[in-house]
């Protein structure tokens, strides 16, 4: 099981004239006005400033397996416990401390093609990552959870619910929908509509109500973009 967050998803690049104008793009911006740098005074190394690359449209590319989690052979709904994942990334079931399992793995996928993250999970006041304000912006654009979701985090969530879910903790609900958090498509475009629908299947309180990510392999907004390359039998497959 792998701890997957943007960090680790590679999007590559497609074999076509947009994705591959990237790197000549890049390559003429970092001549006509080069990234800021320094050099080391010890041994001289030079330290550049990271590039933003751009968004590509190739197949997406899990890398970094350092962090997996192995489970048991066969065991694809096996349980696991312990605090995982980045914090403005984790699932519902990771703030609040409840066993998870693979369904975790999809979980943030939103910020691989939006370019930021959904959910910011910062205290104002303080700048430090709050459980209380994360957990209210999942509701501004999940719902409510439901009372499975309340009954198997045993009596943490009556920090934050009522047995009846509805929200009591002292930070507001954010005024905002999914719509409303997408910028990447046009409003009323095809792909918005396709991308939605994919954040819809996957943001989910409970985790047996959240595709797996080979379901998602096929999911029509992914395989938008993705390559289609002809076998020896002439059929296209992506």
């Amino acid at each position: 099981m792998i701890d997957l967050s943007p960090n680790n998803i590679l999007l590559s690049a497609a074999d076509d004239d947009d994705d591959a104008s990237v790197f000549s793009k890049v390559e003429l911006a970092e001549r006509q006005n080069p990234s800021p740098r320094k050099v080391l005074p010890d041994d001289g190394r030079i330290i550049h400033r990271s590039y933003t690359m751009p968004i590509t449209y190739g197949a997406p590319i899990i890398a970094d397996f350092g962090s997996a989690r192995l489970g048991e052979p066969g065991g694809r709904r096996q349980k696991h416990s312990g605090d995982v994942m980045p914090g403005p990334y984790r699932a519902p079931e990771i703030v609040l401390g409840m066993p998870w399992d693979s369904k975790i793995d999809i979980w943030a996928i939103w910020d691989l093609f939006e370019g930021g993250r959904l959910f910011r999970a910062v205290n104002h006041d303080t700048g430090q990552l709050d459980d209380e304000h994360h957990l209210a912006e999942m509701v501004s654009l999940m719902g409510p959870p439901p009372k499975e979701f309340l009954r198997r985090s045993g009596d943490k969530y009556r920090q934050y619910w009522d047995s009846e879910g509805n929200w009591i903790a002292a930070t507001p609900i954010p005024e905002q929908t999914l719509e409303m958090r997408e910028t990447r498509h046009p409003v009323g475009s095809r792909e918005k509509q396709l991308l939605l629908a994919l954040a819809r299947k996957i943001l989910r309180w409970l985790p047996e109500d959240r595709p797996t990510a080979e379901d998602l392999f096929e999911d029509e907004y992914l395989t938008l973009s993705l390559p289609v390359v002809g076998n020896q039998t002439g059929q296209t497959t992506c």
